[in-house]
């Protein structure tokens, strides 16, 4: 019933935000990883469900961006407030996307890296961990690049640097703190869900 909830709302944010979004082309790129996520998560589920906790991130990861799609990151609302609460120079709704960008490869590789028999609990899972959502953040940041050679001074809704020319630096660092959080202060929850999943005998 959880998860169901969950695709709805997800799916029912989508479509309303894609009714009357800031910028189209924005729109689908900001989109674009819901796109690509939700068919694998469904078509996954019966051979390799994950955990009710990695669920609940990937939607809450979700309707980040597909918030962030519709006013594009530069330009909502939210971020408006906290920026004029803060006096902040800039609308920092994008740094919260690249926060939750790190939480989600984190707990996902740590999750399949410990289900798989890959490694065990411990420093080293943890480690890895992070190091695979930094490459993740990475190669989003030239996903960026990417566009914006691609399609000139059209891309800068996309990328949402807001004049700061340390964005790509301060993005990584935001996935970086996102990645850490979850493997201090999640893992003995992520472990007591995988347990529910994984039989007795299997890896976890």
């Amino acid at each position: 019933m959880l998860y169901i909830a969950l695709g709805l709302t997800v799916l029912l944010a989508l479509i309303a935000s894609g009714i009357a979004p800031y910028d189209r082309v924005t729109w689908l790129l900001e989109i674009a990883p819901v796109l690509i996520a939700a068919p694998l998560l469904v078509l996954s589920y019966r051979r390799f469900p994950l955990t009710r906790l990695l669920y609940m991130v990937i939607a809450a990861h979700a309707l980040v961006l597909i918030l962030g799609g519709a006013f594009t990151f530069a330009r909502v609302p939210p971020g408006f407030w906290v920026q004029e609460w803060l006096e902040l120079s800039r609308n920092p709704y994008d740094k919260l996307g690249h926060f939750i960008q790190g939480v989600t490869p984190a707990l996902l590789a740590r999750e399949i890296l410990l289900r798989r028999g890959f490694l065990r609990r411990g420093n080293m899972l943890g480690f890895l961990s992070i190091c695979i959502a930094l490459a993740f953040s990475a190669f989003y940041e030239l996903i960026e690049w990417w566009v914006a050679l691609i399609a000139g001074q059209g891309a800068e809704e996309f990328l949402g640097t807001q004049g700061d020319p340390w964005d790509t630096q301060s993005d990584m660092l935001m996935a970086l703190l996102g990645a850490l959080v979850p493997v201090i202060c999640l893992t003995r929850l992520q472990n007591r869900q995988i347990e529910r999943l994984v039989r007795p005998g299997t890896a976890g």
